[in-house]
């Protein structure tokens, strides 16, 4: 089937109506953001039971016709490892299109593995080796070639088929609300959105850091945050990391000390030494109620280590049954929360609670952490994955 070019308002409207025709459209983007804050969308793949189409956003005065069809709730929208396709279409439109059909998320709660890539899956389920020669394409420059094109268009191309054998196989199995569950939480518009005095989390390295050197982290952050969303710059032009990190640890007093530290180059330092000066000091003001901490993580001992050990074998056990990877349904940290008190974790919730957290609570609850019966699977059936 050839793939369809589309730069031109009469081409995307005459697209329009066949992509309402079908329950379901398979989505693809290219992006550039490794000069700015903010994806470029530079290309928007689309495919339906008859048509596979590029869609150029640069040649286009406006996608609103477009950003209508796949905010439609009653298009499934299929992607694989959608997460960043999503921040895409969330900053061009300011909405997530809903529902969507994650093929990689699919994939793992079929026992593919959790992180299995495009390429990997169209190989395994159709046998097509895909071209990668294109994969370091500046999307942002024109005119596009046609090989450009091709590659781009088999994004879509093969999924629909993926999604075509995934769907059929999850509904097999009894799975497909666990797919339903997980792809949810990925449209809740809270991952796409980031409170600037939240961004020292973002900071690598931050774990290092204690008390009030944690507070002048906060407020740099923060301010790298806001200065990199003006101007739409990375935030890696703005200060860089291990910057950031020096400059809370030290915390200088002036601007002969603020020179001192690395990474603080002649321009940082004339248009913005002052007001960073303010901001150390202000944040090293604050009270110590007010100080960010971070938890330092506790290994479990004694008992409790008994009792994650205990966990971890129902946890591996129950996979083991279901055929799928034990980290799907808790990581080891989230078991080392559970054993510590903590209840706000994944393994609580929803399928994951069914198949396997009603067995990790009953063993919390018993009076020793004995062997444990591992729960069949939520359908009551033997599961047929292998």
């Amino acid at each position: 089937m050839t793939s369809l070019y589309i730069d031109s308002p009469a081409e995307l409207l005459a697209l329009l109506p066949r992509m309402r025709a079908a329950p379901w459209v398979a989505l693809d983007t290219e992006f550039m953001r490794e000069r700015t804050f903010f994806p470029q969308l530079c290309l928007l793949q689309v495919a339906g039971p008859d048509y596979v189409a590029c869609i150029d956003p640069l040649r286009l005065d406006s996608l609103e016709p477009l950003f209508e069809v796949l905010l439609d709730p009653h298009i499934v929208k299929v992607l694989h490892a959608a997460h960043q396709d999503l921040e895409v279409i969330h900053h061009a439109c300011g909405r997530l299109p809903a529902p969507v059909f994650d093929t990689q998320v699919a994939a793992a709660l079929l026992g593919a593995g959790e992180q299995i890539g495009y390429a990997a899956l169209v190989q395994d389920l159709l046998g097509v080796t895909l071209d990668k020669s294109q994969s370091r394409t500046d999307w942002a420059r024109r005119p596009l070639h046609p090989a450009q094109i091709a590659y781009a268009a088999d994004d879509v191309r093969y999924l629909r088929e993926v999604f075509a054998r995934q769907q059929a196989e999850l509904a097999r199995r009894g799975r497909s609300d666990w797919l339903t569950e997980d792809c949810a939480a990925l449209v809740d518009p809270a991952r796409y959105t980031e409170e600037p005095e939240q961004a020292w989390h973002r900071v690598k390295g931050h774990q290092n850091l204690r008390g009030v050197q944690l507070a002048v982290l906060r407020a740099l952050a923060a301010w790298r945050e806001q200065r990199a969303n003006t101007a739409n710059r990375p935030r890696r032009w703005i200060v860089a990391d291990d910057t950031l990190l020096e400059l809370a640890r030290r915390s200088p007093a002036d601007l002969d000390a603020l020179a001192r530290i690395g990474g603080v180059e002649a321009g940082l330092l004339q248009r913005h030494g002052e007001h960073l000066l303010d901001l150390i000091a202000t944040a090293r003001a604050e009270p110590r109620t007010l100080w960010p901490s971070v938890t330092p993580r506790r290994l479990p001992g004694g008992a409790q280590a008994a009792q994650l050990d205990a966990l971890q074998r129902v946890v591996q056990a129950q996979a083991g049954e279901l055929g799928i990877a034990p980290s799907l349904l808790a990581s080891r940290r989230d078991l080392e929360r559970l054993v510590d008190g903590a209840r706000d974790v994944p393994l609580l919730r929803g399928w994951r609670a069914r198949v396997a957290g009603q067995a990790a609570l009953a063993l919390l609850s018993a009076a020793d952490a004995g062997p444990v019966a591992v729960p069949a699977p939520a359908d009551g059936r033997p599961d047929q994955a292998s």
